[in-house]
């Protein structure tokens, strides 16, 4: 299964600040030594155009050379440096990548990404760039060049809402977004999406899973996508300082069977990435990264016998 990284890329962060930075790394670790199924790949940055399906031309240039507003800088959480410029071009690519892999493979990942709250004109809440809105539009375009049109799902399981997504395609039918989220989390001012589950504090595995079903099904009701984008936050586990939910191991594994087994019995390619998690301990917030590739691997297995 192949995965895409830009581990790379250190941001350049103050000391106590609160973005887990050592996480992505530590996670292309733990991957390389315990899930064989996984073939990391460097990721490339997205282009100009690229980014342009989904960002303004000042904000992509903004960002490219620092002249980007300061208060959008502050409501991003990050400092501008060259190495936030880059990486953030790289997640949106490694998304990219992913997406067009799954249409050959059933499945690959970016172990980053899901930044779900940039907008057209700004970012947010640790976002700069919205990885799932350019690779959207981008796989859009390229099924259109053959004469094709594609719908996407974006299954939106960070424990935080994806505004920026739904405030992009709000009025797009060709894409549907999901987004289960706590009621009462960031942001606090919530775009519309087309399905917006809330959640509320202290929500456990039985009540989460029993609305994710309820979701999914609704979703299938109403939409017929060829692509699912999977946003795999981990923050919905309770051992998040930022996610206010009660999710246990069990329940987050579960959670992840439900999306890969949704897609994988009608057929549908999935990208997934990684967004939110804010564990007390970083290492927990790893390892259920490294669970969702775990749950993951076995999917793509399945999805490689069914070809042969």
């Amino acid at each position: 299964m192949q995965v895409y990284y830009a581990t790379q890329f250190v941001l350049p962060l103050p000391p106590g600040h609160r973005f887990p930075m050592g996480k992505y790394q530590l996670l292309r670790d733990r991957l390389a030594a315990e899930v064989p199924d996984v073939q990391l790949m460097q990721a490339l940055p997205a282009s100009d155009g690229e980014l342009a399906l989904a960002h303004t031309l000042a904000y992509i240039q903004g960002i490219a050379d620092g002249t980007v507003d300061p208060v959008i800088l502050r409501e991003i959480g990050f400092p501008w440096s060259p190495a936030m410029a880059e990486r953030a071009r790289r997640s949106v690519g490694a998304t990219i990548a992913a997406c067009r892999v799954a249409f050959a493979e059933g499945l690959a990942a970016n172990i980053a990404g899901g930044t779900h709250h940039a907008m057209a004109d700004r970012g947010g809440g640790f976002c700069v760039f919205n990885d799932a809105a350019v690779a959207t539009r981008l796989m859009q375009a390229e099924h259109g060049r053959r004469g094709r049109s594609l719908r996407v799902a974006i299954v939106d399981l960070d424990v935080h809402q994806g505004n920026g997504t739904a405030r992009i395609f709000r009025d797009d039918p060709t894409v549907f977004t999901l987004s289960m989220h706590g009621q009462k989390n960031f942001p606090f001012r919530k775009e519309s999406g087309d399905l917006d589950v809330d959640l509320p504090d202290g929500c456990g595995d039985d009540e989460y899973l029993e609305a994710l079903d309820t979701a999914l099904g609704d979703l299938e009701r109403r939409f017929d996508p060829g692509l699912v984008i999977y946003l795999a936050g981990a923050d919905p586990h309770e051992g998040d300082r930022l996610g206010r939910l009660k999710l246990t191991w069990d329940g987050l594994e579960a959670r992840d069977r439900r999306v890969f087994d949704w897609a994988a019995q009608r057929g549908l390619p999935l990208a997934f990435a990684m967004a939110g998690g804010y564990g007390h301990r970083m290492e927990d917030t790893v390892q259920a990264q490294v669970n969702t590739f775990r749950v993951a691997a076995g999917y793509w297995r399945h999805w490689q016998n069914r070809r042969r």
